[in-house]
């Protein structure tokens, strides 16, 4: 890059994704944060990688779904407004939006809006009478959901065990200004459970090797989007369970020593240097429900797979339980 057009770059307003993509290269070690595997091409692999045989979150979350839509749209009420915080797989949300039967407003939050976008337009094809309110944002940032014009009373819907990406003390914090959003109203979240070790091994590290695709795009979209150079045959996909801290921990690691330059910065990597770009932390049920009480919140109704896999947790505000 020349001269003039690195400062051109300096000048102009950095993206998000852009801060945080320096940020997290210039330390030591090189991390990235995970929200921005989801892109279109990351979102797109992502519901690829949730059709695998080995992943058994999507399918066993779905299930528990599926077998208690009733129950849980009961504790959600008529007339709801159904936060979710991230527009995941849509046949998840569905089986909710059928079982509340008419709710009064859907209100995806989403950091990509071209995947928020297609999300609307299948949900309107299928329920034109709903009322569907997408946001495009980062929901681990402070914001505010717009009052439903109803006044409709909230309900949150944090599938797919996202909570797990996020450290303890970050899970905490999320927890907390996730409720004060929903003024008081409960929340679905599902989350994945501690087991045989081999069982994660697989769901992360699958044959097909579409996980590494998954986690390679973060490379390839600073690429696209960073004015990146970075060789994508000189990374490795790398993922392992970390006993200790009961998490999958996922990186990048470098094949030889390289350089790459993002956004006019050049960044050495030595052959094996890793770049950190996801935990997702596994809990047992009272560790879960731990984590929840420190947030001031109390879970509620708990449902889990024969298998003990999974578990969707109904989290309300203490002075609700």
């Amino acid at each position: 890059m020349s001269a003039a057009a690195a400062l051109k770059r300096a000048e102009r307003p950095r993206s998000p994704f852009e801060r945080d993509m320096l940020a997290g290269l210039r330390q030591t070690p090189k991390r990235v944060p995970c929200k921005y595997f989801y892109d279109e091409e990351g979102s797109r692999l992502f519901e690829e990688i949730c059709r695998l045989p080995e992943y058994y979150q999507t399918r066993t979350e779905l299930a528990l779904l599926e077998r208690h839509a009733g129950e849980i749209a009961k504790l959600m009420g008529a007339d709801v407004d159904l936060v979710e915080f991230g527009a995941g797989q849509l046949h998840k949300v569905r089986v909710l939006l059928d079982a509340l039967g008419t709710p009064c407003a859907y209100t995806p939050i989403d950091i990509s809006g071209d995947y928020l976008q297609s999300v609307g337009q299948d949900l309107a094809r299928r329920y034109p009478a709903l009322h569907l309110r997408p946001i495009v944002a980062d929901f681990t940032q402070p914001m505010t959901i717009p009052r439903h014009e109803s006044g409709a009373h909230r309900a949150g819907f944090f599938p797919g065990s996202t909570i797990g990406n996020f450290e303890p003390h970050e899970a905490i914090a999320l927890l907390r200004a996730m409720a004060k959003m929903l003024n008081g109203g409960g929340m679905l979240i599902g989350v994945d459970l501690v087991k045989d070790p081999a069982v994660l091994h697989a769901a992360y590290n699958d044959t097909a090797g579409v996980t590494a695709a998954f986690n390679k795009n973060l490379l390839e979209r600073a690429n696209r989007d960073l004015a990146a150079d970075f060789e994508m045959g000189a990374f490795d996909h790398y993922a392992c369970y970390n006993p200790a801290f009961a998490r999958i921990e996922m990186y990048l690691v470098s094949r030889k020593d390289q350089r790459a330059n993002v956004a006019g910065e050049t960044f050495a990597f030595t052959e094996g240097e890793a770049i950190h770009t996801e935990n997702s932390h596994k809990y047992t049920l009272d560790s879960f429900a731990a984590l929840v009480r420190s947030a001031g919140l109390t879970a509620g109704r708990v449902w889990r797979d024969p298998r003990n896999w999974f578990a969707l947790f109904w989290i309300v505000p203490a002075q609700a339980s």
